[in-house]
């Protein structure tokens, strides 16, 4: 799931701001208020990151924060019943990131990657901002959970499983008809995250441009300067990824955190997100399809059965919930042309909604992201129509058999770094 541990993505393709935003400012004065009265909500989609956590990694070198396990009390409204299985139904598949997560523990006692009461609350917060939206103004979806409304599905990490436990109680207030099922799959097929475990080609891609971006003379003299100045050894495992989870994780708790690293913030963030978008410098189009094509086809196919159901399941499904990571939102926002050079804040969502015209029978999709609306890159309005909206995801959508061929291939320089 990582990037290096943690770079594994994507690339420039996100300087569509000013565009993007006069677009949707003009799509909220009214340039299309008329045609939106005609809209009828058929489907939504959210695909969203976990709350606020616990670091993955304590950083060498600097005064240990203190992560107490008080800090991961669950708020009593947050609570919510769920099971998980796997994707067909049967027990949950053991988690490997979990194993790794439980051999470290911080100064305090509390262990890493585990989501906090803060992080529960943002999740909440996220339910409850959705409940505004499609059940008290849109009455779209049942004030009380119902199965058969919504489809739910989490990478196999405890810390986005409880994500999404709160992020259901804020959206139903804890009321549910029936049992909530959260599915999920075994690390080595996972399609939430760029997968390192089956996809040997996007491994080898990403640990060769991490190393050569790492060796330009402005990013290395950054983090040299840093580590130097936070009295962390030169050869220690350190990169800019690694300093940013621990300086957001602690602001986002406040807990005190390194007067050093506080100061280098900002050349922290830009420079991870310098490596990620390197990620894609050399050949953007093959590395974003390996990254999220597989999501990008999911999300395409549940958007074709929403306007040709074939089964009454697929007719009376409303919502579909995907639990994430940051490392799923950016080449998602990337392949949509709408990131925003921003490292992904804790419970931000990407959101796809799908209507369909009352009169002309047409369908569109409108994107938002943490709540703001966007304008695809292909697009000329926030509310896309469906067939552009496609044409944007097919460049980017992969099929199971076109993934597989695309990880099998081989090429010279991948095998040699």
């Amino acid at each position: 799931m990582g990037w290096g541990t943690r770079l594994g993505l994507l690339g420039g393709l996100a300087l569509w701001a000013q565009r993007r935003r006069a677009a949707a400012a003009a799509a909220r004065d009214g340039g299309d208020g008329g045609e939106r009265r005609d809209l009828e909500l058929r489907l939504v989609q959210v695909v969203f990151r976990h709350g606020a956590r616990t670091p993955l990694r304590p950083l060498p070198g600097a005064q240990p924060v203190e992560w107490h396990p008080t800090l991961l009390d669950v708020p009593a409204r947050t609570k919510f019943d769920y099971v998980v299985t796997d994707l067909n139904g049967g027990p949950r598949p053991p988690s490997p990131y979990e194993k790794q997560y439980r051999m470290t523990t911080f100064k305090g006692g509390a262990i890493a990657g585990q989501l906090t009461a803060v992080g529960m609350e943002q999740m909440y917060a996220l339910g409850e901002r959705l409940r505004r939206s499609y059940v008290e103004e849109a009455n779209f979806l049942s004030p009380t959970f119902k199965p058969a409304e919504v489809f739910i599905r989490s990478t196999n990490i405890f810390r986005n499983l409880e994500s999404t436990r709160c992020l259901l109680a804020g959206l139903y207030q804890q009321q549910k008809e029936g049992a909530v099922v959260i599915v999920t799959d075994e690390a080595s097929s996972e399609i939430l995250y760029p997968n390192y475990h089956n996809c040997q080609r996007l491994k080898c891609l990403s640990r060769h441009k991490s190393k050569s971006a790492l060796q330009q003379p402005g990013i290395s003299d950054d983090l040299k300067t840093i580590k130097e100045k936070m009295g962390i050894d030169g050869e220690k495992p350190v990169d800019f990824f690694l300093l940013l989870d621990n300086i957001l994780a602690e602001q986002v708790h406040n807990l005190p955190s390194c007067p050093v690293l506080k100061n280098f913030q900002q050349t922290v963030e830009r420079r991870s997100v310098d490596l990620v978008l390197s990620f894609l410098e050399g050949g953007s189009r093959e590395v974003l399809q390996m990254s999220v094509g597989l999501l990008l086809h999911t999300l395409q196919k549940n958007i074709t059965e929403a306007v040709n159901p074939s089964s009454p399941a697929e007719k009376a499904r409303k919502l579909i919930l995907y639990a994430s990571h940051d490392v799923t939102l950016i080449p998602l926002l990337l392949a949509l042309g709408t990131f925003d050079h921003k490292w992904p804040p804790y419970a931000a969502d990407v959101t796809l909604e799908l209507y369909q015209h009352q009169q002309s029978k047409g369908w569109f999709v409108r994107v938002s992201y943490h709540g703001e609306e966007q304008v695809v890159k292909g697009c000329r309005a926030a509310l896309c129509p469906l067939k552009d909206f496609l044409e944007v995801l097919s460049q980017y959508s992969v099929s199971p058999e076109d993934y597989n061929n695309l990880c099998s291939q081989t090429e010279g320089k991948e095998q040699t770094d």
